[in-house]
């Protein structure tokens, strides 16, 4: 196939890649913020703002996102203005945003050297080189995100308060229903974040837009040494007609995903003639778009700092000539040798030569990039509402009437607001961070955000007046510096505030000279001081200051929906205090907006809270919703008390439906929001005691009763009325049982079987029995003996006698190395029924694997031990009811634990396994009947690696179970997905299908990472890494942390390469053990 038909015929499929890269990417972001030694993240974020008072809201922002794990804590945010407010250019704003990070540095009391802190009293100037030299290579180690936000999002005037690059984008708000809406500031950290990674070690900087989503897999990006790098896309002419074109060199590294090559030239707005006369054009007839993403490493990454810690001379210049400086067109041209001449004459153009102009610019062409631009209120609402809609959360954090009292389309995206009844919202239509009472009706495609109707509106609406938002129509409300009332703010979806009127320009959709003709407004009255400047929507003095009545009114007059000859509408408008949408950017009071909006967002989880403790059973994520109702500084814990003073009524209410692990977990949760961490600690025996207590219940009818004590506890009548076989309990038999049992290695589905999960929902797993080095490695011997009590000894030379078998009762201290031998005789009834009164056991256990292996050896040593307690004395010896009480035995140890592991010992061969909830809780065992050819194509493809690190699944497991308790949703999706895989991956094996088994394996050992970050560790990082060009999946089994891994090779050549490339390879201390399928019982 022709590739350049091959790679437009990949971009058809960019609606499924564009789901694939974005969940991709968050969970990599999630990944980097939680475990920043692990997966690097940024050292610092920095935004370029307008003004003073927009890098205020932007701080708060920055700090948001840090407090709902969106940025590392370890990670230094800033937010910097333009000198003065005045405009300097994206260029000059660069180099200023580098030297305010600096000095910011400086001002942490961070340790810079000794040359920056002997330097720092002297009297060498700011920008001496004996100062600046040492700043700038400590900055130059830095890894720096650095996002262009300052513009004043004159197409997108509804999100000029907030800041286009933090307007609202649920893309997969579904999967985290209790967070926070994602904005597209989200989304671009979470893109960003993979291509941290393309730095390496070597510090560097990457410049983004705030006004581009640029959905890529960022991880793969290429950075030459030492050079710049824009990152590029194949575009259509129409579309590059309005953006920066790179004309890039024919040679460079080609591959199937991506191309880098020298950069021959820069265009901007090039019409199609210039770009045939640039030789612009690529064979399949498309350009390189200029995407905004620019990345700068090594030498060309500390030439630019030194710049810019000592640009203060420069910036002075420019706003002194009142002259601007492009990052697009001026500074990225002096890495351009063909556009020095161009340069030559632009401000501070020989400067930027001299100094930048030896180094390299590259273009990084990403064939699969989506361009999502939002520069247009109409292009916000396509992608809402276009190809992308199913990636859309279309309610989120809301407050919505019953369909019976309100008609709000399907299609609309409601996010952060609260509706009341009586209200209409039309198709596709955004409403956000509101509150709509009142009556109002809302068109189609049409944008409401921050509108707060007071609700005494509601019952003057109901009399007299219903107001009306007409279909494509933006409506939202801005708080003043030194006024009391929000100014209510419309236009239409289309207006170009920028188009003047002499050119057609439009408000509310209509031409400027219908509106003033229709209205009988006069030009003088909304630009009587604009002087030279063009009149246009952007200073039109057209929005009144008034009450909140007389402003919805006068919005509706103004649209055009009332009767326009009316006098004292007109009269009204004309002896109000008006401002223009230039004003309102200027006036904007950052302050109450951010106050307004997290009060605001506090009371809308507090209703969800609420409503969830009353009505439901407690499926939302309270922990979460805590944080947010904390924000409100006032009184966020005396709501979060009130709640916990709920509880109790709850539980007695649903006790009989209502886990109690969870119940107690709520208010663990609530003591936490309330600052009462102590009796929080306390609360937390109960969580874990009501786990295992739920956990008996479900395996074995009756159990729980004797679970948690100890034989000498219960009447003497009861114990000695205890019978077992008469030929046990009249005379002594020598008997002597010996279990032997596989390994298992779990290829997918795992903590789906784990409780609490696996008692309250459906869990699937994907896993093997196998033999090591040919051999059998866990197993038991148990002998019956004339005297009476317990011996046990292991293969690590532990030996214990229990004489009075009435002393075992748990709980079982954490170093007792045969808690697991003691929690085996309770649960099999050993000594519950008295068995022991005229005899005694020897048990010995081994298992020869290396400890925290990852491979069940615990769950398996306690499938071997049960099974054969239950043989020696006649019990049920089948491998379900084993399963089961094994189950039991792990709660009583105080590890935890799933079925998984004893299923994989217990049974043979490969099998997919089920568990239903219930009481008790069944398991469905499936076996695989594996072809002979699958079998061998497993031997050769599969490798069974120790990796030397030990690991202990029961640190991991505590936290998941926790978040589990806690319904955190991305747990929750996530194990839903684990189990989900299990049945992709039968499938896959039943069909010989192994290259998907690895996809899937990947994918599972992702979302492992999603559960926890700490299950894999530096070692096992750079072993998959190493592994990763020979193989088509990987995973650590198990829960992870250490142990041991499986490396599926690509095909049995690379098999056996990688096998002997570990072997020989010093710098890995692994061991790669030799496996075999076990198919015998």
């Amino acid at each position: 196939m022709d590739p350049r038909r091959e790679r437009r015929f990949s971009r058809t499929k960019l609606k499924a890649d564009l789901a694939a890269v974005l969940r991709k990417s968050w969970y990599h972001l999630r990944l980097s913020v939680r475990h920043p030694s692990r997966v690097p993240t940024w050292d610092a974020i920095v935004l370029t703002a307008a003004s003073p008072e927009q890098a205020q809201l932007y701080d708060w922002q920055l700090k948001r996102a840090k407090r709902i794990g969106r940025i590392a804590p370890s990670t230094v945010t800033l937010a910097v203005p333009d000198p003065n407010g005045q405009r300097i250019g994206s260029g000059a704003a660069t180099l200023n945003a580098i030297n305010a990070l600096a000095r910011h540095y400086q001002m942490l009391g961070l340790d810079l050297g000794p040359e920056v802190a002997n330097t720092e009293n002297g009297s060498s100037g700011s920008d001496s080189e004996d100062f600046v030299l040492p700043l700038v290579r400590f900055v130059a180690k830095k890894h720096i995100l650095l996002l262009h936000a300052g513009g004043d999002s004159k197409r997108v005037p509804w999100a000029n308060p907030m800041g286009k690059v933090f307007l609202p984008l649920p893309y997969l708000a579904a999967e985290d229903p209790d967070g926070p809406v994602p904005l597209l500031f989200d989304h671009i950290l979470a893109i960003a974040s993979c291509a941290r990674q393309a730095f390496k070690n070597e510090g560097g900087i990457l410049t983004m837009t705030g006004d581009v989503l640029p959905c890529f897999d960022a991880s793969s990006i290429v950075i030459p040494e030492d050079a710049s790098c824009i990152i590029t896309v194949p575009i259509t002419l129409d579309i590059a007609s309005n953006h920066g074109v790179v004309v890039a060199s024919k040679t460079g590294i080609q591959t199937d995903s991506y191309t880098v090559s020298l950069v021959d030239n820069l265009l901007q707005k090039p019409t199609v003639e210039e770009l045939v006369k640039n030789q612009a054009l690529l064979d399949d007839g498309r350009t390189l778009l200029d995407t905004g993403i620019i990345a700068v490493r090594g030498e060309a990454w500390l030439v630019l700092a030194k710049l810019a810690c000592s640009c203060q001379t420069m910036i002075t210049e420019l706003l002194k000539n009142r002259k601007e400086m492009s990052l697009y067109e001026d500074l990225v041209a002096a890495w351009v040798p063909a556009k020095h001449e161009w340069l030559q004459v632009r401000p501070l153009g020989k400067e930027l030569i001299r100094k930048l102009g030896k180094q390299k610019m590259f273009g990084y062409c990403a064939y699969d990039l989506l361009f999502l631009h939002f520069g247009t209120s109409s292009e916000v609402l396509d992608h809402l509402s276009g190809t992308s809609s199913e990636l859309v959360g279309r309610r989120h954090l809301c407050s919505i009437p019953a369909t019976t009292a309100s008609d709000i389309a399907a299609s609309a995206v409601v996010l952060s607001s609260k509706i009341e009844s009586g209200v209409s919202v039309g198709e596709d239509s955004l409403i956000y961070d509101s509150t709509i009472s009142g009556g109002m009706q809302i068109g189609s495609q049409s944008v409401v955000v921050g509108i707060n109707v007071p609700g005494d509106i509601g019952a003057v609406a109901e009399n007299s007046f219903r107001f009306m938002l007409p279909d494509r129509q933006c409506l939202w409300e801005v708080p003043l510096v030194e006024c009391t009332e929000r100014v209510i703010v419309y236009c239409g979806l289309h207006d170009n505030p920028k188009i003047s009127l002499s050119k057609d320009g439009t408000f509310c959709g209509k031409p400027w000279k219908k509106v003033l003709h229709d209205l009988g407004i006069e030009e003088s009255d909304l630009w009587n001081s604009v002087g030279s400047q063009e009149k246009c929507l952007w200073n039109a003095k057209i929005f009144p200051i008034l009450s909140y009545f007389e402003m919805l009114s006068l919005a509706s007059w103004l649209m055009g929906l009332g009767d326009p000859k009316t006098k004292s509408l007109l009269s009204l408008w004309k002896n109000s205090r008006r401002v223009s949408l230039e004003e309102l950017h200027r006036s904007i009071d950052f302050s109450k907006m951010c106050t307004g909006s997290s009060s605001h967002h506090a009371d809308l989880a507090a209703g969800i809270a609420k409503a969830c403790i009353n009505y439901g059973m407690l499926g939302r994520n309270l922990f979460q919703l805590c944080q947010e109702i904390l924000q409100k500084e006032a009184s966020g814990v005396e709501i979060c008390k009130d709640f916990l003073e709920l509880c109790p009524k709850l539980q007695e209410q649903n006790s009989k439906i209502l886990p109690r692990s969870r119940a107690y977990q709520v208010q663990v949760d609530l003591l936490r929001a309330c600052g009462d961490e102590k009796t929080a600690c306390q609360l937390e025996h109960k969580v874990w005691a009501a786990v295992a207590d739920e956990t008996a219940s479900a395996v074995r009818y009756g159990f729980k009763e004797h679970l948690l004590e100890s034989p000498g506890s219960l009447p003497a009548s009861e114990y000695e009325n205890n019978h077992i076989d008469d030929s046990l309990s009249q005379s002594f038999c020598a008997r002597r049982v010996k279990v032997e049992l596989p390994v298992r290695v779990d290829f997918v589905g795992g903590w789906s079987d784990t409780p609490p999960w696996s008692l309250e929902r459906a869990g699937c797993v994907l896993n093997m029995a196998i033999s090591l080095d040919a051999c059998l490695p866990i197993g038991t011997i148990i002998e019956t003996t004339e005297k009476t009590g317990v011996f046990i000894n292991d293969d690590a030379g532990n030996q214990l006698y229990i004489e009075n078998v009435t002393s075992i009762a748990p709980p079982f201290d954490d170093d007792d190395v045969f808690r697991l031998v003691k929690s085996a005789l309770l649960v099999t009834g050993v000594i519950h029924k008295n068995i022991l009164a005229s005899m005694g056991l020897r048990i010995k256990t081994w298992a020869n694997v290396p400890r925290g292996s990852g491979l069940g050896t615990s769950s398996i040593l306690a499938a071997a031990v049960v099974k054969g307690l239950l043989q020696i004395t006649d019990g049920d010896k089948n491998n379900e009811n084993v399963a089961r009480l094994v189950l039991v035995l792990e709660q009583l140890m105080g590890t935890g634990g799933g079925w998984q592991d004893q299923i994989g010992g217990l049974y043979s061969g490969i099998k997919f396994t089920t568990s239903f909830p219930g009481i008790p809780l069944r398991l469905q065992v499936v076996p695989l009947l594996a072809s002979s050819q699958l079998i061998s194509e497993l031997h050769q493809r599969l490798l069974v690696v120790f990796t030397g690190q030990v690991r202990l699944a029961h640190q991991v497991l505590q936290k998941v179970v926790t978040r589990y308790l806690q319904r955190d949703n991305l747990l929750v999706s996530s194990v839903k997905r684990l189990a989900e895989l299990a049945k992709i991956g039968r499938e896959a094996l039943m069909n010989c299908e192994v290259d998907e088994l690895g996809e899937i394996m990947l994918e599972a050992w992702r979302l492992h990472q999603e559960l926890d970050p700490y299950c894999s560790n530096e070692l096992v990082d750079r072993l998959f890494a190493f592994a990763d060009p020979y193989c088509c999946g990987y995973k650590l089994v198990g829960a992870g942390g250490g142990g041991f891994a499986l490396l599926l090779a690509k095909d049995a050549n690379a098999g056996k390469e990688l096998r002997h490339k570990l072997e020989e390879c010093s710098n890995f201390d692994v061991k790669v053990y030799k496996w075999n399928l076990f198919l015998d019982n």
